[in-house]
Order: structure tokens, then C-alpha cells, then sequence
């Protein structure tokens, strides 16, 4: 594994944010308060299931209904996924129940992810099972329908955990399937991880399935633009089935081959379930957030490409609970990046959970949020803000679900309903950006958005991928503090950027390629 301090290499990643771990005490942001919202849903959802579902409970927050509110897809494990579609105000968060997608109860979902995979303009989902993947085809207002065969998209019978996808040069997409342990392997389950899937798109106008392998019981995927410049497939295993010979893998996409230590990418070894990607220092270079049993690991990327891993300092391990008398190791799924307070800092949530009753891990394991200090270090607010609930937690969404600007969270528990708080501030002033093309890949994943206020750039990329089997396709959310105006400019996945352009903050825009460099811009709602 990484160091947790060496050289303390994140010193020379992180000037813009002024560090001062060791030089007196560190400010303290202001913390919001979450309130939860017992009665959101019509009726309690439940992750169930027994060794299969141990992992996965993913949550794919998305708007099917063209409102601009999230709806909410959960899985169910051995119950019933469901689709709950978001009546909310910006008084009350609530939602209905919608028809089963596809048209049929949904059994064995370990998650789902949306994405626009036929390039029509209106999200699909990718649903993992246990068992045969389904792809369901948006049809609009929430429908969705079996598209399978229709799109050539082979489900297989896999146990899958984990997916990502991006867009080369083709219309549609390459897709990347995690699998876990292989239940047909008689040695297993220890030390029989099975390979993992792609599938690309092919000249008949469906998608051919190959394996990438060597696999090792992934758990999280997900593809995006590391430190170096050249997009990468992240993949973070689970050690507690590959036992001692695989590590977590980076796939370089354009030379397709996992890259090592010769590479600049170090041996890590985790149990792992989570990946969260996203530039915290202001450099413009994405930090990775790792989740495992034991310690969460922070890489910072460098200015050479490579990472390190961030000191214990930071506040960013979340190794043990952070209230009650339990000292065993913590088990971390599902990580977000999220502005909670909206004060131009990234902040962090991890769900937390035991696997089911682990005697070596802890068993009333709570929640982290971690708000992100002025000067870059990390402070745990989660029972301060309400959210350190101590059920076994899985997938999770941190979304602005009543359209008021804040982030709210949500959260897939196994054998647990599920659970939604209300973000109730204090909170800053944001702005919400959402880039889309005219074809193909219609919401420009690999699109990086960069935005500034006075002195102070935040960078965010358009991925499809990483949690813990689940995942948006929202508005990009940036915090901004005080600030009534930012400017804003959009690298395309082409890698053509646009000029800087001042917007009004407290509002949610289309961004779409323009005359002349320009974007054009269009309020949603």
C-alpha cells in the first residue's frame, strides 16, 4: 500500500488551498444541518438478500421525467428494484412509486447506472443482477423497456458489481462490466474472481462482449482523466477474495493494457468497494477516493501525473467509527464528492456499513460526511449534521432533490429501509451545469466543466461510473460561496474548450457547444 505521508508530496499538489496542518489550528466551514424525511418514499425499500448481496445496493439518481428533479432507482437485491419518481417542492421531499421498468418486477439488481446509451437524448439505465444484466431503454416520462436483444447488448449470467462507460471516437459508448467472484468456479469462493466484461460498440450497430481480465472480484469502476492527461479505466478489487495476488487496477484506454509501477501507478491492495474522482486542490487534477474495510485511502494527484497518498493529517481515512465505544475497523462503500454547504469546497461522503457480522469490523459503523476545512484539511461532521446513522449502509446519493439548490443525500441500507435527508443550510450561493451535444454522446461524458471565482477554479469531469454500484447523471453542482457570478468554460470530449463566459449563480444551465468558441447557455428548470 501507499505511504500515508513519505515526502508529503500532497504539499506541493495543494497551494491554492493554503495548507497549514502544522502550523496551529485548522478554521472550521460552517456545518449544514440534514434533516431527515422519514415519509419520502411511499413505502419502506429495503436492500435484501443473503451472501450475494452482501455487496452491491447501489442507487442511480437520474431525471427521467424532464422536471429537473432527480428520480431515485434502487436495487433490491433478492426484493424488488424500484423507480420512485420525485414530486418534490422546495418545502417537501417526497416521491411515488413508477410501474416496474421494463415492465416486470426486477429481481437480483445489485445496481444500476444511467446513461444515453443509443444516443437518442433520453437516459437508459444499466441495470447489474445477479445473473443476467439488463439494459432498459428510455422511452421517455419515466417508461423504460427491455432493449437487450434490440441493442445487442449481451446481459451474460455473471455476479456484476460494477460498471463505467466512455465514448471514443464512435457514436456509442464502450462499456465496462465488473464482475465478482465466479459462483460456477467449484474452488471457490476464495481466490476465484471472474474476469471482467467490455463490450464495444461494433459495425453492425450493437456492442461485441470480450473479456478484460486478468479480474479480481471487482467492486467499483470507473473510467476518467488520472492525474497523467490520458483517460484510464480505474478498477478497485476486493482483496478479500483475490487474497494475495491481485491489487486495484488502472486500464490506460488508448494503449488498452493495465499500466504498473513502471507506468508511474503504484501496487495498491485494498478491500475495495468505492472509487470517487474529483479535483479537491484547485489544480485541475483529480483526486481519488478508495473506500475498503480499515482505512479509506485519499490519492493526491501530482503535478508529474502520478499520486500519493494523502497524509493522515488530512482527516480524510475515516478508519474507525466516529461515535460510540466500538474501536474496530471501519467498512466504507459508496463515496461523493459534494459541496454541501456550497462554500466552493469539495466535501466528502462515505456510506457506511459491516458487510453483515463481521466480528473483526465494527458493527455500529455511522456515516462520514467530511467538510473540507479553508485550509484543505477535513473535519468529521456527520453527527453534527445529522446523517451519521449507523444502519448498514451501501449505495448513496448526494443530489439536490427539491430543486433549492443544496445537496441532499440518500441512502440504499441492506436489510434497512432506505434513508433521505433534507439539506437544510446554512449554505452559500452555487450554480448547476449540465453539457450537452447534438448526437452520440448526447450528455458529453469526459467533458471536463471548470469554473472560477475571483482566484479560486473548480474543475469537474462528466463520468459514468465509480460509488459503490450506483450512480448519477445530473447537473454538474458547484458551490460558490458568496460570489453572485462565475465564470465558466467547457472542455469537450473532443478536447476542444470553450472561451470564458460569466453566468448569474443560484441557477441550473444547459451548456452547449456555440458560435465562435462561445457557449450557449439555457436556464433548466
Amino acid at each position: 500500500m501507499l505511504s500515508r505521508g513519505g515526502d508529503r508530496p500532497w504539499r506541493v499538489a495543494m497551494p491554492l488551498l493554503a495548507l497549514a496542518l502544522f502550523a496551529g489550528g485548522a478554521v472550521r466551514a460552517e456545518a449544514p444541518r440534514f434533516a431527515p424525511v422519514p415519509g419520502a418514499l411511499p413505502a419502506p425499500h429495503v436492500y435484501e438478500g443473503g451472501w450475494e448481496h452482501f455487496v452491491g445496493g447501489g442507487l442511480a439518481a437520474f431525471d427521467c421525467s424532464g422536471d429537473g428533479l432527480p428520480e431515485l432507482f434502487a436495487a433490491g437485491g433478492t426484493a424488488p428494484a424500484a423507480l420512485f419518481l420525485n414530486r418534490s417542492s422546495e418545502d417537501a421531499i417526497r416521491f411515488d412509486d413508477a410501474p416496474p421498468p421494463g415492465g416486470a418486477p426486477i429481481l437480483g439488481a445489485t445496481g444500476a447506472y444511467p446513461l444515453d446509451l443509443d444516443g437518442d437524448g433520453v437516459l437508459d439505465l444499466f441495470v447489474l443482477r445477479v445473473g443476467e444484466n439488463l439494459v432498459l431503454r428510455g422511452e421517455g416520462d419515466c417508461r423504460f423497456t427491455r432493449a437487450n436483444e434490440a441493442l445487442g447488448i449481451e446481459g451474460g449470467t455473471a455476479w456484476s458489481t460494477a460498471f463505467s462507460a466512455w465514448w471514443g471516437t464512435a457514436e456509442r459508448p464502450t462499456l465496462a462490466v465488473g464482475n465478482y467472484v465466479d459462483r460456477d468456479d467449484p474452488e471457490g469462493p476464495f481466490g476465484t474472481c471472474d474476469d471482467n466484461r467490455l463490450h464495444r460498440p461494433d459495425e453492425r450497430g450493437g456492442w461485441r462482449s470480450e473479456p478484460l481480465s486478468p479480474g479480481y472480484c471487482a467492486l467499483s469502476m470507473l473510467a476518467y482523466t488520472p492525474a497523467s492527461g490520458r483517460p484510464g479505466l480505474r478498477i478497485s478489487n476486493d482483496r478479500h477474495y483475490y487474497v494475495r495476488d491481485g491489487a486495484d487496477q488502472l486500464w490506460d484506454i488508448a494503449s488498452e493494457r493495465f499500466l504498473g509501477a513502471e507506468d508511474g501507478f503504484p501496487r495498491v491492495s485494498l478491500w475495495g468497494m468505492g472509487i470517487a474522482a474529483r479535483d479537491i486542490t484547485g489544480d485541475g487534477r483529480a483526486e481519488v477516493m478508495l473506500t475498503s474495510m480499515g482505512d479509506q485511502l485519499l490519492q493526491i494527484a501530482r503535478p508529474d501525473g502520478s499520486y500519493a497518498a494523502a497524509p493522515f493529517e488530512l482527516g480524510t481515512y475515516a478508519h474507525r467509527p466516529h461515535t460510540g465505544g466500538d474501536g474496530r475497523p471501519s467498512t466504507g462503500w459508496h463515496a461523493e464528492w459534494g459541496d454541501v454547504n456550497n462554500d466552493g469546497r469539495p466535501d466528502l461522503f462515505i456510506a457506511k456499513g459491516n458487510v453483515d457480522q463481521m466480528p473483526e469490523n465494527a458493527i455500529e459503523d455511522p456515516n462520514n460526511l467530511l467538510l473540507q476545512r479553508p485550509d484543505g484539511t477535513f473535519a468529521e461532521i456527520a453527527g453534527e449534521a445529522g446523517v451519521a446513522s449507523t444502519a448498514r449502509a451501501r449505495g448513496a446519493a448526494l443530489a439536490d432533490l427539491d430543486g433549492d439548490g443544496l445537496l441532499d443525500l440518500a441512502v440504499v441500507n441492506r436489510r434497512a429501509p432506505l434513508e433521505i435527508w433534507r439539506n437544510t443550510g446554512p449554505a452559500g450561493n452555487w450554480i448547476a451545469l449540465a453539457p450537452r451535444l447534438p448526437s452520440g454522446n448526447t450528455r458529453a461524458v469526459g467533458a471536463r466543466v471548470a469554473l472560477r471565482t475571483g482566484g479560486a477554479l473548480q474543475v469537474q469531469e462528466v463520468t459514468v461510473g465509480g460509488g459503490h454500484a450506483g450512480g448519477s447523471a445530473l447537473p454538474l453542482h458547484f458551490g460558490l460561496g458568496p460570489a453572485e457570478r462565475a465564470e465558466v468554460r467547457v472542455t469537450w470530449p473532443d478536447g476542444t474548450a470553450s472561451h470564458w463566459q460569466t453566468v448569474r449563480t443560484g441557477a441550473t444551465y444547459s451548456a452547449r457547444p456555440g458560435p465562435d468558441g462561445r457557449l450557449a447557455l439555457i436556464p433548466l428548470p
